[in-house]
């Protein structure tokens, strides 16, 4: 057991359970930055790690009734067919990413656009807002297939890189769904929208050996007790705050992230 690694999997597992943030935007660059593990090995190690943490947060949004299934179903419909596809391109096509500086400044890319996805949520929730108030039959009618279509494009993010199923989910959510979805609803539904596309490309990556099964078990260590508390305070705290915090230390990590590969 190495107490660094089960500490990474306990303060990351508190913010996802606070936020439904975190599982690959924030531990991936930890395990590049501070574990220095590679990068293939981070993202098929933390798609493992982000499934079974956002499980452990499942069991007690579900218990308070907080998950919206229908917005939930329309995701999968884009993200798991995507993440398939993506897998099997992966499998036999030719990488986009292949190689390990061009996976990590994807990885630094997508953790900086989950920053400034997160920062101008509440723009973009009441850009929603007005949309679904000022034209309510037109809103509804692009809903189910914007939806469908964000959830596609968070499947293939996810599957080359880990990052954005919490965060971005969250941001398109809040936008496609301004008045149906509370600040708990929203990061329940999320949560459990990510789970089954954390489990199908990670099956991908351990399928070719890019999953550290001993790291991934310190880690989990420490972010199942927490990930439970995280939950258990999500509707209890000023979701405000906790996100200002987190949109901070995204955008840092993302800023370092970069500056290692350039």
């Amino acid at each position: 057991m190495h107490w660094a690694e089960v500490l990474g999997g306990a303060l990351t597992g508190l913010m996802v359970g606070l936020t439904g943030v975190g599982g690959g935007a924030l531990m991936t660059p930890i395990l590049l930055l501070v574990f220095g593990v590679a990068p293939t090995t981070a993202v098929g190690t933390d798609l493992w790690f982000a499934a079974f943490t956002k499980i452990a947060a499942t069991r007690i949004h579900h218990g308070h009734g907080l998950i919206d299934w229908q917005v939930v179903r329309r995701l999968w419909y884009g993200s798991l067919s995507c993440s398939v596809l993506t897998l099997v391109w992966l499998k036999w096509g030719t990488h986009p990413l292949g190689n390990f500086s061009s996976l990590k400044a994807a990885i630094a890319g997508a953790v900086l656009l989950t920053s400034m996805g997160m920062l101008f949520q509440p723009q973009l929730h009441a850009w929603g807002r007005r949309l679904r108030v000022g034209n309510p039959e037109r809103f509804k009618a692009w809903q189910g297939p914007l939806t469908v279509l964000a959830g596609a494009l968070l499947g293939v993010l996810v599957t080359l890189t880990s990052v954005g199923a919490g965060a971005l989910g969250v941001v398109f959510l809040a936008h496609l769904y301004p008045l149906r979805l509370t600040p708990a609803r929203l990061v329940a539904t999320d949560i459990v929208h990510a789970i089954p596309l954390a489990l199908f490309a990670g099956l991908g990556h351990l399928f070719v050996g890019h999953v550290n099964v001993a790291l991934l078990g310190n880690l989990l260590l420490g972010s199942i007790p927490a990930v439970v508390v995280g939950a258990m305070l999500s509707s209890r705290l000023p979701q405000r705050w906790v996100r200002g915090l987190l949109v901070g230390v995204l955008f840092v990590v993302g800023i370092r992230l970069w500056l290692s590969v350039v």
